[in-house]
């Protein structure tokens, strides 16, 4: 089975590759960015005509953490919006009838019922520091349920809570909160300042390592139709501060840790219900944060002078 990636030098991309030696029966095909321009048409076009894959699994977007989604909301709307808009009709337009998107937890209500669940993706606004963003990412899963009740196509998405592990963007502003943090603990160590944690800390989250996201993606997609499925390992929420503690642990500086709450700490949880994940996967596995934190630590010291930052 062909399947096409896209975004596939990224951080769910290079899992996908890393992990394809124990799937066997899938063909992975990772087009550079630098050859299709996902914000034209054409070149979407182009991309899915030339390689006629049997899947096309879309983790190509605009994506950062709380303070890029409140700095920059026209770019992550209107580029999300094009990116995926161009990805599904040019999977429509090819007749390939297959399509996966990666969603997000963060573009669920802020005033929900939790946990979370599937049903309740468009039952109110996303919280405001990213409302531009999870507008965007919300109307990819209205685009499949408009080609799937028209064309019958077998078009999904599923939605993971954050998403770590290897080859993460490190970029101090535009981060997501567990790569932002190994770095700015790194920097602090190395300049022997206090390792300083954006808001209270008290804020709960959940996490997933890229590799069991990626291993998720893979086993769904025999068993997916027309569905939207939260990934997610709910049997952990942490809070910020315990994930700030963890990196530190690591880099052992955990007694220079501070916190500045002058600074937002977004929406106040975000508990999503993998309910529907184990009656599709119940063999699936995720390791333990703590485990996690420290493989990516290690890989962010080994390849700092190469990693995106």
């Amino acid at each position: 089975m062909k399947i096409l990636v896209t975004g596939g030098s990224g951080l769910v991309g290079s899992a996908m590759r890393a992990v394809q030696h124990e799937f066997d029966e899938l063909e992975l095909i990772t087009p550079s960015s630098q050859l299709y321009n996902l914000l034209d048409y054409l070149d979407a076009d182009q991309m899915i005509f030339e390689y006629k894959p049997d899947w096309v699994v879309h983790l190509a977007a605009n994506v950062g953490g709380l303070y890029k989604n409140m700095e920059q909301p026209v770019r992550m709307f209107e580029q999300n919006m094009l990116m995926n808009m161009n990805v599904l009709r040019a999977c429509h337009d090819n007749d390939v009838k297959n399509f996966v998107g990666c969603l997000s937890t963060c573009i669920f209500p802020d005033a929900v019922e939790y946990p979370i669940e599937e049903s309740q993706l468009h039952d109110g606004a996303p919280h405001e520091s990213n409302a531009a963003y999870a507008h965007a990412k919300r109307m990819l899963q209205v685009q499949c349920d408009a080609y799937n009740m028209k064309h019958e196509h077998n078009y999904n998405c599923i939605i993971p809570t954050n998403i770590y592990g290897d080859n993460d963007n490190y970029n101090l502003e535009d981060s997501h909160v567990i790569p932002g943090l190994i770095h700015r603990c790194y920097l602090a160590k190395q300049d022997g300042k206090p390792f300083v944690v954006r808001g209270t800390g008290n804020v709960l989250r959940q996490f997933i390592h890229a590799e069991d996201l990626a291993r998720a993606i893979m086993n769904l997609l025999p068993v997916l139709h027309q569905d939207t499925v939260i990934v997610a390992d709910d049997q952990t929420e942490v809070t910020i501060k315990s994930v700030a503690e963890m990196i530190a642990d690591q880099f052992d500086y955990k007694q220079h840790m501070t916190f500045d709450d002058s600074y937002s700490d977004g929406q106040y949880k975000k508990t999503a219900n993998s309910s529907k994940l184990k009656s599709m996967l119940p063999e699936q596995q995720f390791r333990s944060l703590e485990h996690g934190i420290k493989q990516t630590v290690k890989h962010f010291i080994t390849n700092y002078d190469t990693i995106r930052k």
